[in-house]
């Protein structure tokens, strides 16, 4: 192969990625299965698995996992497309109606929050000419979507009234499962009278859940038939093993003279005679501009402090007391590099939000690459 040939073959160019450690996936997932004591489990990959790599990671669960959530009907085609067999639940409230013959058309599990929902799905079946099935969303305390507990009976009755449906599964959403266990069971309260509610007028619920990663980890009480970890499975909750790491390589190095200034506006003003290494990654990529000058990378096991405002494609280090630093050289902004670690959580309390955020934030041009 030509050198021209092997450019053009090769994944990437610019030296930043994510890396996707799936066997530590594999792990995770395994001591939360664990953990759900034979209850089913649902593995959330919605927001392209939280910044991982949804069709990537959806493989690698695929013995682990009895069920994949999303969010919308075109992350479940996606996983369709991708080759995906499991079922799949879409956790979102489906708007426009329409999409329901899409969620038919490709075998997904729509979620019903809504006698008018539960109406249009039975439309959808018609048009199908077969039956589907559904999970009823219940609102108990979260505030965004679903029926509440007193209208969940008239829902159970339409659809099963509709020979078309088929109630396969209900389900909650915890707003408090970080917290003390009191909101939680007030919630769960709610939804047993839901439940019953349910039972009443469409007969036993096959499947019941509530439970995210903290409720599955904390309240055996919320497992109930189906658990739904995100959070955990990618190791961004305590007691999990880190599944993505964000790394890039050095690119260019300057000496500077002391009172010399880094990036825009000047803020960072060296205080000596100082080396800079130039790193082609920035909030574009999703390292978070809010990490100016006080965000942290990893230098040959070492931390480097961010000099200066982090760019859209550039983001510069103080690497003056690494003089064995070189061109080439792996950075890590989030995971390990030899004893030491910046984890994802480290980011988050810094930018004063959560860890979903920052695995999130990782940008769509960043490849992933995953290993395991």
């Amino acid at each position: 192969m030509t050198l021209a040939a092997a450019a053009v073959t090769r994944r990437f160019f610019r030296p930043t990625w994510a890396e996707i450690d799936l066997e530590a996936l594999r792990r995770n997932l395994s001591k939360l299965r664990d953990k759900a004591a034979g209850a089913q489990v649902m593995f959330v990959v919605k927001a392209n698995a939280y910044g991982h790599g949804a069709a990537e990671c959806a493989r690698a669960a695929e013995r682990l996992a009895d069920w994949l959530g999303v969010s919308c009907v075109e992350e479940g085609i996606a996983l369709r497309e991708a080759g995906l067999k499991q079922p799949i639940l879409v956790l979102g409230s489906l708007y426009p109606f329409e999409s329901f013959l899409a969620a038919a058309e490709f075998g997904l599990t729509p979620t019903v929050a809504s006698l008018s929902a539960a109406q249009a799905l039975g439309e959808a079946a018609k048009t199908v000419g077969r039956r589907l099935s559904c999970h009823l969303k219940v609102e108990t305390g979260m505030g965004r979507i679903g029926m509440s507990p007193a209208a969940a009976g008239a829902v159970a009755r339409f659809v099963a009234g509709d020979r078309g449906l088929r109630i396969e599964g209900a389900y909650t959403h915890l707003a408090r499962a970080e917290d003390g266990p009191e909101a939680s069971r007030a919630q769960m309260s709610l939804f047993g009278q839901a439940v019953e509610q349910i039972a009443r007028e469409a007969g036993p619920v096959e499947l019941r859940h509530a439970a995210n990663s903290a409720a599955a980890v904390r309240f055996p009480w919320a497992r109930l038939d189906l658990i739904r970890p995100g959070l955990a499975v990618y190791g961004l909750y305590p007691g999990f093993e880190p599944v993505l790491s964000l790394k890039s390589r050095v690119v260019f190095l300057k000496y500077l003279p002391k009172g010399a200034t880094v990036s825009y506006g000047g803020a960072f003003r060296c205080k000596k005679a100082s080396r800079v290494a130039t790193i082609p990654i920035g909030y574009a990529d999703g390292l978070s501009r809010g990490l100016s000058g006080k965000g942290w990378a990893l230098v040959r096991g070492r931390r480097c402090r961010i000099a200066g405002r982090v760019t859209m494609d550039m983001t510069m280090l103080d690497v003056t007391d690494l003089p064995e630093v070189r061109v080439g050289d792996e950075v890590v902004f989030i995971g390990r590099q030899g004893g030491a670690e910046i984890p994802a959580a480290e980011l988050a309390r810094e930018l004063k939000t959560i860890p979903y955020e920052i695995a999130c934030g990782v940008s769509a041009r960043v490849p992933r690459v995953c290993r395991g």
